[in-house]
């Protein structure tokens, strides 16, 4: 049985609602948003900070994260803002773990914790037209097209993850399970994550 489910995913596949009915399933904790709320409460950083700094980094501050990560620093003298939140999200993130019985979404948590062994580490993709139909769907058209919204987002969620771990986002290896909601459907990914999750192995 794995106590901690991480999903990483494309924007616009889906992949918060498909970690919302895992953890509905398995009666886990849901954290995506929420865990914006425990990053202010570590840092006591402002939520409209964080909500900025939240899941994306640049390379001038990637060096610092990356120490961070692999040493698990909670130390925020000297740091600028968007050190002192990545920093936090990562102290939060591996408190979360401890607790054990959740679902995080994002924010490199499949790297974070990626030492230990009660973690399934799940991806979720999609075309582009499934994509870009659901986004519309719940966000509206903008200025902007449909699919430079799309790639707009990954390529910074990209950057996010690459600037710690030094590993490509959306890359088979980082990933025990790796799922096409378009093509397989939101329902039965969140029931084949949760059926992944209760083996015994």
């Amino acid at each position: 049985m794995k106590n901690v489910i991480t999903i990483s995913r494309e924007f616009g596949s889906g992949g918060r609602t498909i970690g919302k009915m895992v953890a509905e399933a398995l009666g886990y904790k849901f954290y995506d948003s929420e865990l914006i709320n425990e990053v202010v409460k570590e840092s006591g950083i402002s939520r409209e900070f964080v909500e900025k700094y939240d899941e994306y980094a640049t390379h001038k501050n990637s060096i610092l994260f990356s120490i961070a990560v692999n040493a698990g620093g909670d130390g925020y003298n000297g740091l600028s803002i968007a050190n002192r939140v990545q920093i936090a999200q990562i102290n939060v993130i591996k408190q979360l773990a401890e607790e054990g019985n959740c679902v995080i979404i994002g924010r490199g948590a499949d790297y974070i914790l990626r030492d230990r062994d009660d973690c399934l580490n799940v991806f979720i993709r999609a075309d582009m037209q499934f994509k870009a139909r659901r986004v519309l769907e719940a966000y509206g058209e903008t200025d902007v097209k449909i699919e430079k919204r799309l790639t707009d987002k990954d390529a910074r969620r990209r950057v996010f993850y690459r600037s710690f771990s030094m590993r490509e986002w959306g890359a088979l290896e980082n990933y025990h399970l790796m799922l096409d909601s378009g093509a397989i459907g939101l329902e039965n990914c969140a029931e084949i994550i949760a059926k992944v999750a209760k083996l015994d192995n």
